[in-house]
């Protein structure tokens, strides 16, 4: 494995050089999903893979206390990446890196550690685990300003042809640099709402995949500002459209075998694949503050629009929490699970580490999948979600103390914040009667 590293390193050291690479930016996620960035000079990178590149913790959201501040940012050098809009000479390129202790213990509140540690788990089970996200984003004509409404670049709907100045372009234009980066991209097309896109990305391991997500939301941010737009991937912008979900679809393998696949079975959906569903919705409730963080989350989920608002499974409804797409003959690597809950705001390495831990324990206890007459419903707002997921000893176990805690204090500070707010409904609604 140390010798693959070195490998690695080396490939990256002498692409920089041969491409006249000057500036290497070092990407990093906050427990919230935020993509964070440090440029460093080619000069500074092998004590980078050596040492890491310090920086104050306590002035990242969720990182660390004032009194353990100092952390290390390590780049991974499987990551490295050219940034294709950054075209012209001297070049620049970016890695993401794991954040680790002065000690060089992994850090406890790095999102991506967090991750692994869920996939380490699923390793020992003899399993790894594939993803392919549904990534669904509003594109508007300007970014918004205070107190205005938000004017989406076009009136499409689902599948539309809309004018290729406007569409088409600006996701030919995303996908050719998502490609350039090394990211495969399987469809795209216009969404349900005026504005909306969505972009699938090709399956991939967990990690490669919440690695991709953080990727694709700031190639997509920046196309929309080459192109004179503003993208968002706000859960839900507008009351009357549907919002933006991230229907993400999953399967675990053993080597080379899809652990979910049985010939035999109902929808060919294995005894493991099962629990693995069964995991998920027992789990869905404690799970949605970390797949649906925001306020705004909420009302996707409760406006309809093919959202889940029930904890169930289906085959055919594309309403249901967890959806078992259909079979295709002599294509076994394909039977998968679709999970529809989480939105495209999420941090993915936390999403992805509950969903993922949901459906280990499903495995690991024999959940039985049982049918979906008498469906719970998720969380119908913020607060009920934090409810929740404080007695949740699975999602604790993930994240681990300082992560869930963090999540806790953060997430009951915006219900708190909102619920003080006078909105426009309110106003629009009683101040001419009342």
């Amino acid at each position: 494995m140390a010798e693959q590293i070195s490998k690695q390193q080396e490939f990256v050291l002498r692409t920089i050089e041969e491409r006249n690479i000057r500036f290497i930016r070092l990407w990093f996620s906050d427990v919230l999903g935020t993509l964070k960035s440090v440029a460093i000079a080619p000069a500074e990178l092998e004590n980078a893979f050596d040492e890491g590149i310090g920086f104050d913790g306590s002035a990242i959201e969720g990182f660390a206390r004032h009194t353990e501040s100092d952390m290390l940012a390590k780049p991974d050098p499987s990551t490295f990446s050219i940034l294709p809009w950054r075209t012209e000479a001297p070049g620049a390129a970016r890695m993401f890196c794991d954040i680790t202790m002065p000690d060089g213990s992994p850090s406890h509140s790095d999102p991506r550690n967090v991750l692994r540690r869920t996939l380490d788990k699923a390793a020992k089970m003899g399993y790894t685990c594939y993803t392919h996200p549904e990534i669904e984003f509003f594109l508007f004509k300007s970014q918004p300003e205070k107190g205005v409404a938000p004017v989406p670049v076009d009136q499409g709907g689902y599948f539309d042809h809309t004018p290729a100045v406007v569409g088409h372009d600006f996701r030919r234009q995303a996908i050719t640099l998502l490609e350039a980066m090394g990211i495969s991209v399987e469809f795209s097309h216009h969404e349900g709402a005026p504005g909306q896109q969505e972009i699938d990305l090709r399956y991939a391991d967990a990690l490669s995949t919440a690695d991709n997500i953080m990727t694709f939301r700031h190639v997509i941010k920046e196309v929309a500002l080459e192109q004179g737009f503003y993208a968002s991937f706000m859960p839900k912008p507008f009351t009357d459209h549907p919002g933006s979900g991230m229907h993400t679809h999953v399967s675990l393998f053993e080597g080379e075998n899809n652990a979910f696949y049985d010939a035999e079975a109902e929808f060919h959906l294995s005894q493991v694949g099962r629990s693995f569903v069964a995991g998920i919705l027992k789990h869905a409730a404690e799970m949605t503050a970390i797949t649906n963080q925001w306020v705004n989350s909420y009302k996707r989920l409760q406006g309809g629009g093919e959202a889940p608002s029930l904890i169930n499974w289906g085959r055919s409804d594309r309403g249901a929490l967890v959806r078992i797409p259909m079979y295709k003959p002599n294509k076994e690597n394909s039977t998968r699970i679709e999970f529809r809950s989480p939105d495209s705001a999420c941090n993915p390495y936390l999403a992805y580490a509950v969903m993922l831990a949901a459906g280990l324990k499903g495995i690991e206890d024999g959940y039985v999948l049982e049918e979906s007459e008498q469906a719970e419903a998720l969380p119908a707002n913020l607060h009920e979600a934090i409810v929740a997921m404080e007695g949740s000893e699975l999602v604790r176990q993930t994240l681990g103390e300082h992560v869930f805690e963090f999540v806790l204090r953060n997430k009951r500070a915006e219900w708190q914040d909102y619920r003080r707010q006078v909105s426009a409904y309110e106003l629009d609604r009683y101040l001419p009667v009342l």
